[in-house]
């Protein structure tokens, strides 16, 4: 992953009171493409999603499998660390809670592992509770590869870097593990709130 890919459309706006969060502005009808390397495409016969690590045993859904899986519809802002932000997006796809429900484990973290490399590090709390979603489809339509097609992982209280494009699962693990961008300075959690985009903010 050696490079960023960038594609920034629409013009900046103040937002709706109450929902943009500090330091942000409203990116209107745009959606900007940040990557950290080129766009995988995974065929969806090839495909799946596993959860591992410190659990009872693993977990693992073929594409059609999760696609068969109790589906959900969340409507959520998103906030990118770039500074934009992005008001009442639609989505659809598999709460974390649907995926991890019945494991078996003692992990507080997970690190989600994506197609081309990419991970990030969560709490599992943060993952747990109605606020997380494995999306395939966004505004109706099957989720673009530039995007995360064919699913990505969707955490919207927390900045857009940890709603991992191209996921294919998560590592449950005893301890925090640094991602991609942790490693590189990006802040450990991401609360776009407490504006905690770099470590010590």
């Amino acid at each position: 992953m050696s490079f960023i890919s960038r594609g920034f459309k629409g013009r900046r706006r103040a937002g709706p009171p109450g929902r943009l969060p500090p330091g942000q502005y409203d990116v209107g009808e745009g959606f900007p493409v940040l990557s950290a390397g080129p766009t995988p495409h995974t065929p969806l016969g090839e495909w799946d999603f596993s959860v591992r690590g410190e659990v009872d045993h693993l977990r693992r859904w073929t594409w059609d499998e999760f696609r068969r899986l109790p589906r959900a519809a969340p409507t959520v802002d998103i906030h990118c660390v770039t500074s934009w932000s992005k008001f009442d997006t639609r989505w659809e796809g598999v709460s974390v809670d649907t995926l991890l429900e019945g494991v078996d484990t003692p992990a507080e973290f997970a690190v989600a592992f994506c197609d081309g490399g990419y991970t990030t590090n969560l709490p599992l709390a943060d993952l747990r509770g109605g606020r997380a979603w494995v999306v395939d489809t966004f505004d109706g339509a099957p989720l673009d590869p530039q995007h995360g097609g064919p699913a990505r992982l969707l955490v919207p209280h927390l900045y857009f870097w940890k709603s991992a494009k191209w996921v294919r699962g998560l590592t449950l693990t005893l301890r925090d593990e640094p991602g991609f961008w942790e490693t590189f300075g990006y802040h450990n959690r991401g609360d776009p709130w407490r504006e905690q985009r770099y470590a010590g903010d």
